[in-house]
């Protein structure tokens, strides 16, 4: 039988792998934490799309408020509004010359531009907290995943030391076996002998 199959599963025990980890008795641990052991005794997976989870949770505004971020921080937008300037300005001064609704020097658009700005700078600003809230959850994510892969990895090491100690008890027992053989076969010699 393979020493592999010898070691059960009762001689490592996950509670004791994740208490002996956490230096500390399970029930005092922060919640979060007893959660990552829990998950880790129970053989439950931690990996999971924790930015699809943050994604189905957001509002409207703040869905709008990430389009509008993508847009306005596109260079399309910008080239786009480059191009809407400077025909606002052509039309104006050339096209509609004496008849220009906007003369130069171009209040109504200055006017424009300004609102434009003063509305989009607080939606983009949205749109950055929401992306730091995500790389919050992100973070955590991360944090739970590298300590259920820490008491994995402590896991295995006790797995390898039970299947060495079982070796070793093997060994020391195929050890004793022989050491009776040789003497039983030195106290033939030693009757034959005399």
């Amino acid at each position: 039988m393979p020493i592999s199959n010898r070691v059960s599963r009762s001689q490592v025990d996950r509670r004791a792998t994740a208490r002996l980890l956490m230096a500390t008795e399970l029930e005092k641990l922060p919640p979060n934490e007893r959660e990552i052991v829990e998950r880790f005794i129970g053989r439950k997976h931690m990996a999971r799309n924790v930015l699809q989870e943050f994604d189905q949770g957001l509002s409207f505004g703040e869905r709008l408020a990430d389009k509008v971020a993508e847009v306005g921080g596109s260079w399309g937008f910008i080239i786009i509004f480059l191009l809407a300037m400077m025909m606002w300005m052509t039309m104006n001064s050339f096209v509609l010359h004496r008849e220009a609704f906007d003369p130069y020097p171009y209040i109504l658009l200055n006017l424009a531009l300004s609102c434009l700005a003063a509305l989009q700078a607080p939606v983009i600003m949205m749109s950055q907290n929401r992306q730091s809230d995500s790389d919050r959850v992100q973070s955590k994510h991360d944090y739970e995943v590298n300590v259920r892969a820490e008491l994995e990895i402590l896991q295995v090491h006790e797995k390898i030391n039970a299947m060495r100690d079982t070796e070793l008890a093997e060994l020391a027992e195929l050890i004793k076996r022989q050491d009776g053989a040789i003497q039983e076969i030195n106290q033939r010699l030693s009757v034959r002998g005399s």
